[in-house]
C-alpha cells in the first residue's frame, strides 16, 4: 500500500465516516494539533527520563491517538470510538499527586527549561495548551465531548509537574521568574 492517495492535493481531506473538509477546517486544525502534540512527547521520550514519567508518557502517547481518532471522526459513538474520558483523566490526576509529593510547593512562577527533558515536557505543556484551545474553539460550532476538553487541561498540569519532577530528580532546581 502506497503513503500518497493524492485525494488532498487539492486542500481537503476526508474525515472518519464522515465528509471531505478543507485542511484548514478547525476539526482538522484540532486533531493536527493533538497530532503535533504527540510528537513532542516522542521527542521528550528520546531524553533521559526516569522510568515512571517515560511510562507514563507512553501510555499518553496511545490515549492522544484515541483522542485524535475521536476527533477525525463526526460521529464517533456510531463507529464505536470512544477517546478519553474519566478513567485516562483520573489516572493523570493520580500522577500528578504522586509526582507533587516529591516537590516542594510553587511559592512564585517559574521558568521553562532545565534539563533537555523538562523543556522539551514545558514545550509540549505549550502544545497541550494550544490542542485545548483549539478544541474549545470547534466545540463552539461543533459539538464534541466535554471529557476531550477536561483531558487535555489535566494533561498540561502533569507535563508542568512531570517537568519540575525530571529537574528535580536530576538536581536541576526550579528558575525562578525574575520580574523586570
Amino acid at each position: 500500500m502506497k503513503i500518497y492517495t493524492k485525494t488532498g492535493d487539492d486542500g481537503d481531506t476526508g474525515l472518519f465516516g464522515g465528509p471531505r473538509v478543507r485542511k484548514d477546517h478547525p476539526r482538522i486544525e484540532a486533531y493536527g494539533t493533538v497530532d503535533e502534540l504527540n510528537a513532542v512527547l516522542g521527542l521528550v521520550r528520546t531524553h533521559a527520563l526516569p522510568n515512571d514519567v517515560d511510562s507514563l508518557l507512553e501510555n499518553v502517547q496511545n490515549e492522544l491517538f484515541d483522542l485524535g481518532a475521536e476527533l477525525a471522526t463526526p460521529e464517533p459513538a456510531k463507529f464505536n470510538i470512544h477517546g478519553v474520558g474519566e478513567v485516562q483523566t483520573s489516572r493523570l490526576e493520580q500522577a500528578i499527586d504522586r509526582f507533587e509529593e516529591e516537590l516542594e510547593p510553587l511559592k512564585q512562577f517559574i521558568l521553562p527549561g532545565g534539563t533537555p527533558a523538562a523543556a522539551y515536557l514545558h514545550v509540549a505543556r505549550t502544545v497541550c495548551r494550544r490542542a485545548e484551545r483549539m478544541l474549545v474553539s470547534l466545540d463552539h460550532s461543533e459539538e464534541i465531548s466535554a471529557r476531550s476538553i477536561v483531558y487535555l487541561n489535566r494533561l498540561s498540569d502533569l507535563l508542568f509537574v512531570a517537568a519540575r519532577l525530571v529537574n528535580h530528580r536530576a538536581g536541576q532546581a526550579d528558575i525562578p521568574w525574575q520580574k523586570t
